[in-house]
């Protein structure tokens, strides 16, 4: 007749007790972590030279960049500033807004009755005139086509 030789089984624990952790215990690795890293704020040298670098100071004068208008009306007359103005004088007056060392913004604001002809050449004038700083404004006032305007 065999003999049986009963063994405990490991994974069955009498009340009261737990089953062993299985996860990696992280506590010792913290700790080791924060010793070496005091460990390094204790080597690093501390700064004992400086090096003085001359920054700037607050401007002395404020540059004003001025901006201009450009206006066409429906009748197609032109309005530099709100003063009427012929295609020569406005051509002179770009000219001379172009050539300033702080060269100020062109606004462009056509009526919306004013012609495309007479907008699209006044465009070509202010090009030719070296103007850089161009803006369309007012297109949001017509985001929606009527003709009842």
């Amino acid at each position: 007749m065999p003999i049986s030789i009963a063994r405990p089984n490991l994974y069955s624990l009498p009340k009261g007790r737990r089953r062993p952790m299985g996860e990696m215990n992280v506590t010792p690795f913290i700790d080791v972590l924060l010793v070496l890293i005091i460990m390094l704020i204790m080597v690093v040298p501390i700064a004992t030279h400086t090096t003085d670098v001359d920054l700037p100071g607050p401007p002395t004068h404020l540059i004003e960049v001025t901006e201009n208008t450009v206006f066409i009306d429906g009748q197609d007359q032109l309005f530099w500033n709100g003063k009427e103005v012929t295609s020569d004088q406005l051509t002179a007056q770009v000219y001379h807004a172009a050539q300033l060392p702080a060269e100020p913004l062109l606004r462009f604001e056509p009526a919306p009755l004013a012609s495309y002809d007479k907008s699209a050449k006044t465009i070509a004038l202010i090009k030719d005139a070296g103007a850089t700083k161009f803006a369309f404004v007012g297109n949001e006032k017509y985001r929606e086509f009527s003709a009842a305007r």
